[in-house]
């Protein structure tokens, strides 16, 4: 199961419980990405065309049915040229300017073993965003191509080992390591385990 919250006061952790106001997010967000697809003119089968994914799956994505894992957020972030924290802020309603902890946006792709955090959400006028990932041991996330082509990152490990592969070379980074680089290709993240792995990621448009 896969869910999009904002941090509970007081809490610490990938596994802090969800605030209970927000059980619309999820259909927000799908509610989103239909209207995304519908201002382009695209049909499902168009969609399903750029993307790779079925026809049937992205239907029942926008009917809320069911929830992306984050490789299909990705794909449906390329298709769209969004970075996956421009299209979760779409959803939010008035994204603050000061983002407290308790505030920050959550989303899990709990079958991936992957949660990410926005820190510091896109806004208008700024080119940057911060962003929080943590992966469980055996976690395995592919990105076929990044929403905004040359897209500069920096990627800092806080805890643990990743193993990076960005256009097509495949790094090895422990904790303290910093990997930056401008994305062009597809990119893979992996951890091998045997704990968590936790990552800053700094995104910065062109």
């Amino acid at each position: 199961m896969r869910s999009l919250q904002r941090q509970a006061p007081g809490s610490s952790g990938p596994d802090r419980p969800s605030d209970p106001s927000l059980g619309d997010v999820d259909a927000r967000l799908a509610g989103r990405l239909a209207e995304l697809r519908i201002d382009r003119g695209w049909s499902l089968d168009d969609l399903a065309g750029r993307t790779g994914v079925s026809r049937s799956t992205l239907s029942r994505l926008e009917r809320a049915e069911i929830s992306p894992t984050a490789a299909l957020l990705g794909k449906l972030c390329a298709a769209y040229g969004r970075t996956m924290s421009h299209l979760l802020a779409e959803v939010e309603a008035e994204p603050p300017q000061l983002v407290r902890s308790a505030r920050q946006l959550v989303w899990r792709d709990e079958e991936s073993g992957f949660t990410r955090r926005s820190v510091s959400p896109p806004h208008p006028g700024l080119k940057g965003e911060l962003l929080e990932g943590h992966l469980l041991p055996g976690a395995d996330i592919p990105y076929d191509r990044p929403p905004v082509p040359g897209q500069e990152e920096h990627i800092w490990i806080l805890e643990g080992t990743l193993e990076l592969t960005v256009n097509g070379v495949v790094h090895e980074l422990q904790t303290g390591d910093c990997l930056r680089f401008r994305l062009w290709g597809p990119s893979h993240f992996h951890n091998p385990g045997p704990g968590p792995v936790r990552y800053a990621v700094m995104i910065v448009l062109p």
